[in-house]
């Protein structure tokens, strides 16, 4: 898979990031009893630790967090500023009744601007954010037998032309994982955010987002260049076995990272 460089430029270079960190970790307790999912620590130091630390050294200035379960744990770690980047946060409320859908709804009057999108349960080497700080990309690995979830088909001008539920049924097209990082221009938000009033206005409140994303795709309302994650680690933790996983890929963290990663 290539990533054209014809974009690279700084001129259009993303800045703020979206975390969706509303959930209760339901599958990771009791490590989540006291504490929402993305402080869970992965070799000594927090998911969410890694991810600012992630957003810092890529340049990121602005952070909006949606959160919901044990909402004052992430707002008393984090404060509103780490190492030039502003740290804002939008409460939802329904956190126990809803899905994804809805917090990225919730975020649709506090993002303005272009933004790279991310989900709170990932850790993941810094580089590998590189490729996604310009507009209208997803993050996506080649799919593999342990791996679950949404997957998406990918054209020979790496595009995205088709999300698929997941599925554990054979095919014979290449698909690939989403890694759940997207970036998006202000055009295409304008649009997710158009789908997502009709949707929760008809009640879907309990989907995830990638419906949104699949209709949108199939409309040509929105337009994904593929970026591999394939060449460094990552890994989404859901469970106690992804945890143990993570921790084999991320096996140790330096003194100066110790320093901010007990929570």
């Amino acid at each position: 898979m290539t990533i054209t460089s014809e974009k690279h430029t700084n001129k259009n270079r993303i800045t703020t990031a979206l975390l969706l960190a509303a959930g209760t970790g339901s599958r990771l307790f009791p490590i989540t009893k006291d504490a929402p999912k993305c402080l869970t620590l992965v070799s000594e130091k927090s998911m969410l630790a890694r991810l600012v630390t992630n957003l810092t050294a890529q340049g990121f200035t602005r952070l909006v967090i949606v959160t919901g379960y044990k909402q004052e744990c992430i707002v008393d770690f984090l404060g509103n500023q780490i190492d030039g980047l502003n740290i804002e946060y939008v409460h939802s409320p329904l956190y126990k009744t809803t899905n994804n859908i809805y917090s990225l709804w919730m975020a649709r009057k506090s993002i303005q601007e272009p933004f790279v999108l991310i989900e709170s349960d990932l850790v993941l080497d810094t580089s590998l954010l590189t490729n996604m700080m310009y507009p209208d990309r997803i993050a996506v690995a080649k799919m593999q037998p342990w791996l679950n979830g949404t997957t998406v088909t990918i054209n020979n001008q790496n595009k995205v032309i088709q999300f698929q539920e997941g599925t554990t049924e054979t095919y014979t097209e290449t698909r690939y994982k989403t890694v759940n990082i997207y970036s998006f221009s202000l055009e295409s938000w304008q649009e997710i955010t158009k789908k997502l009033n009709l949707y929760i206005s008809a009640g879907s409140v309990n989907s995830y987002y990638e419906t949104v994303f699949t209709v949108l795709v199939d409309e040509k309302k929105l337009q994904l260049e593929a970026v591999s994650f394939d060449e460094k680690p990552w890994y989404e933790v859901d469970t106690i076995l992804d945890l143990a996983e993570a921790e084999k890929l991320f096996p140790t963290v330096t003194e100066k990272e110790i320093e901010f990663a007990l929570y």
